[in-house]
């Protein structure tokens, strides 16, 4: 089969569904492999680790780094929520912005 022996390239691919069902498509963030950039594949990366080599690092797994994730897309204008399409966005462009935001602050305890 025609290609069957190229090496496949590792994705780490963030999919938040809108809520309440129905009211808007998913938006898959998807962050590839390429130069300067890694994507989890094992040790020593966490379980989901993004991030470049010599830069910003996010892990997807964490609900703020999702937050984050989500802000940075809306201000890129790469989602509108509400849309009942499928949206996909390269996470790259947003990973810097994103990582910069930083956790959000935890709320006070009595």
């Amino acid at each position: 089969m025609p290609g069957r022996d190229r090496p496949r390239a590792c994705h780490q691919i963030l999919t938040p569904h809108p809520s309440p069902a129905g009211s808007g498509g998913p938006l898959r963030i998807v962050f590839a492999e390429g130069p300067g950039r890694f994507v989890p594949g094992g040790f020593p990366l966490g379980s989901g680790d993004v991030g470049l080599v010599h830069g910003a690092t996010l892990n997807p797994h964490e609900p703020g780094a999702v937050r984050a994730l989500l802000d940075a897309a809306l201000a890129h204008g790469a989602w509108r929520p509400g849309e009942r399409r499928e949206g996909r966005v390269d996470g790259w462009p947003l990973l810097e912005a994103a990582a910069a935001a930083g956790p959000p602050e935890a709320p006070v305890q009595p």
